[in-house]
């Protein structure tokens, strides 16, 4: 059966690379300095680093849904919101 059950173009095999190299990345951080404490950000939520990456990731989804919805096509508009929700969640949630 292999991979055709999905339609696998460049940006959908980007999107998954993208995440799992997150996820990977998030694991290497957490190898390198253990132990990151939950911080209470502005959500009044305690969050771990995976905690805000699942935020992040999320959030990011939800943003380009919604882009779709209301804009359409290019997706750089959503994509420059997403990569600033990415920033505000690491930094103050």
């Amino acid at each position: 059966m292999g991979l055709t059950w999905m339609a696998w173009t460049w940006p959908t095999a980007a999107f998954f690379i993208f995440v799992f190299g997150a996820i990977a990345m998030m694991g290497v951080w957490e190898y390198f300095s253990p132990g990151a404490a939950p911080r209470r950000g502005v959500f009044g939520l305690d969050t771990t680093r995976g905690d805000r990456l699942f935020i992040t990731l999320l959030g990011s989804a939800f943003i380009f849904i919604a882009w779709i919805a209301a804009m359409g096509t290019p997706l750089w508009g959503g994509l420059a919101i997403a990569a600033a929700w990415g920033v505000f969640v690491f930094w103050k949630v």
